[in-house]
């Protein structure tokens, strides 16, 4: 049976602004609705962020849970996801929100360069997050973007410090880190299937690179992530109206491909999530 294909939404991240994409959601009220809309597209984990009034990032865990509470009552069993990601706080703030015990958390094992400073993940607040994620039963998505990543959650599961089976997502096209190249794309997946055969995948790309790792990722048999996060475009010269027209997109390959699109019950069964 092909395994039906978990479709991620990164809804806002937190470098894009109006001024790139204005159907980019900043305020709680326009996450919520635009989560929602794309939920019911087909998308089943709501990666999110969230932004102060002047659209910069923030941890701010009081707009985490505004934010949780909204999707929680709109969009009933999405898998919610929040980011520990370094642009939006620096050392263990990044995982001030983590008491809200979300489904799951994103969790960075490694540094490397980004367009243009280090993304720093040092190990001792590694084990840290990863520890606070054991605590509150959070499941970590492994922000790979690096093969050394791959190796240290890994390790990492075997010594019990991250919640398994693991989830590991492939992310290339970031500028100074790891490029959208398809050979390596398949070695991840062969490293990850070799090391750990009870993991699960996702890839996803950035910028014109989201529909590449799209394709290529629902063609092997993972999962995928899209959304104005990654992506504020639908072509190089049309701009996504919305993250529901992303979820879309991705939904019309899952066609193509004769991928069955997950509903969130699956995406639960298939993470080992409560449903």
């Amino acid at each position: 049976m092909t395994t039906p294909c978990i479709i991620c939404v990164a809804i806002t991240g937190s470098v894009g602004r109006k001024e790139n994409n204005p159907a980019i959601p900043v305020t709680i009220e326009e996450q919520i609705e635009s989560t929602q809309a794309a939920f019911e597209a087909g998308a089943t984990i709501a990666h999110c962020h969230v932004r102060n009034d002047d659209q910069t990032p923030t941890s701010d865990p009081d707009k985490f849970a505004k934010l949780m509470e909204g999707l929680r009552a709109h969009c009933p069993g999405m898998i919610i996801q929040l980011s520990t990601g370094g642009r939006s706080g620096a050392g263990e703030a990044r995982g001030g929100m983590l008491p809200l015990k979300p489904d799951m958390a994103s969790l960075s094992v490694g540094s490397n360069n980004f367009p243009n400073r280090v993304y720093e993940n040092p190990p001792q607040l590694v084990e840290w997050l990863a520890d606070e994620m054991l605590k509150y039963d959070i499941k970590p998505e492994i922000e790979a973007f690096d093969l050394s990543h791959i190796h240290q959650a890994v390790s990492l599961s075997k010594q019990g410090k991250l919640k398994a089976p693991l989830y590991v997502q492939f992310v290339m096209g970031v500028k100074n880190a790891m490029p959208v190249d398809k050979p390596t794309f398949d070695f991840y997946i062969e490293t990850l299937n070799r090391i750990a055969p009870d993991a699960q995948w996702c890839g996803a790309g950035i910028g014109p690179n989201q529909i590449v790792l799209n394709e290529w990722s629902i063609a092997a048999g993972g999962h995928t992530r899209t959304g104005l996060e990654d992506n504020v475009r639908l072509g190089r010269d049309t701009l996504a109206p919305s993250n529901a027209a992303l979820v879309e997109r991705t939904v019309a390959l899952c066609e193509q491909y004769e991928r069955p699109v997950a509903t969130w019950q699956q995406a639960r069964e298939i993470l080992s999530l409560p449903v």
